[in-house]
């Protein structure tokens, strides 16, 4: 997913309000501090996302035969990969749900 800066620092606005409304938080920061390390957390997110997008699109190139992007096979296959990066990082379940 790509989002632009606009849309980072938005949503990192409503983190910090969401956080802010949480009575069974007390934030020690500054909020603006809070909110670039939501802005940071969020851009690093998107970096390694696309990371891995770059490195399922890699992996169906590498097929013997020319797989085109967005036929069916070439969509099951994205999203199989792309749950295998996933399993790496930790962060999906152990088995596959396609």
């Amino acid at each position: 997913m790509r989002l632009s800066h606009e849309k980072i620092i938005q949503l990192s606005h409503r983190i910090m309000s969401a956080i802010e409304a949480l009575d069974e938080v007390e934030i020690y920061e500054e909020p603006n501090v809070v909110r670039q390390q939501a802005v940071k957390i969020l851009t690093d997110l998107l970096q390694e996302e696309e990371k891995m997008e770059q490195t399922v699109r890699q992996r169906i190139a590498t097929h013997k035969r020319t797989i085109p992007e967005g036929g069916g096979e070439w969509e099951i296959l994205y999203r199989k990969y792309y749950q295998d990066e996933l399993r790496k990082l930790g962060v999906a379940p152990l088995s596959p749900q396609i």
